[in-house]
């Protein structure tokens, strides 16, 4: 089946149109809440390093998420049940907040297990031979592997980019079987949905920053103080649970026009 675009976003907005209440809810709970107790309780989170020396900019950026990594570790956990969550709620089956965030939290474990699986084979595929080339002393090599990697980890992630969908609507636990499927599904669709998703994401960067320069100006008006951190923390908030919401609803909308209806859309079909 060829990818098609318009038939995708079409099928995004109404998904989000016709579940905009519950997906506002699981939203709000695990994206939303999140990012603002962390604005109010570890605030050095969203200013990030407080000295950067020229030199050695690495070395700050080290200090930082070594100080702070158990808490982007945390926020990352809740997020991942959330996004879980809210795919949940767009199977054909129609189920229930809490059945959603029941999903959610069951799913989690084989889609961090199929996520380590993705990173150990790229690290080996294409981080040895990068190392090989620099370790030879082969600056301008390494390079061009750097470059032939980034295009084949851009490949990949088009290709893996249905894992999520297959786990929670294909429900399909096994972390290698799900990561089979995604390759099977996004087969001959490679190029147009990588377009889609760029697309997608110079349109989220773009609305990303203009919400991001509207809450610095607010952050600066207020001062570091409760009020600014408070204003902060729910503007960077709002804009993780819009996105999170278009996205789960875009790999929704794309896995149900590749995998085709499900037996729960089928059977509501002839009832």
């Amino acid at each position: 089946m060829k990818f098609d675009m318009g038939r995708a976003w079409n099928e995004a907005t109404a998904l989000i149109s016709g579940n905009k209440e519950l997906l506002a809810v699981i939203a709000g709970i695990f994206i939303f809440l999140p990012n603002l107790a962390l604005a109010l309780f570890v605030p050095e989170m969203m200013t990030g390093p407080a000295e950067v020396n020229p030199e050695d900019p690495t070395a700050a950026m080290q200090a930082f998420y070594s100080e702070y990594g158990v808490w982007f570790g945390l926020l990352t956990i809740v997020q991942s049940v959330g996004t879980l969550s809210l795919l949940a709620l767009l199977h054909d089956r129609r189920p229930t907040v809490g059945e959603a965030m029941r999903t959610g939290l069951v799913t989690l474990l084989p889609y961090i297990a199929a996520q380590l699986i993705l990173v150990v084979v790229l690290s080996i595929v294409l981080g040895v031979p990068i190392g090989l080339a620099v370790a030879a002393g082969g600056v301008t090599g390494g390079v061009l592997l750097g470059l032939l990697a980034f295009v084949v980890f851009v490949y990949v992630m088009v290709k893996v980019s249905l894992v999520s969908p297959e786990m929670v609507l294909g429900a399909n636990l096994n972390p290698l079987t799900a990561l089979r499927n995604s390759w099977r599904l996004t087969k001959g669709n490679s190029l147009r949905l990588f377009g889609f998703y760029l697309l997608l994401l110079i349109g989220v960067i773009v609305v990303g920053a203009v919400i991001g320069m509207i809450s610095g100006l607010f952050v600066a008006m207020l001062g570091q103080n409760t009020a600014g951190l408070l204003v902060g923390g729910a503007l960077n908030g709002l804009l993780g649970a819009i996105w999170s919401v278009l996205l789960v609803c875009v790999l929704a909308s794309v896995y149900k026009q590749l995998a085709g209806p499900s037996a729960a859309a089928v059977s509501e079909t002839f009832e």
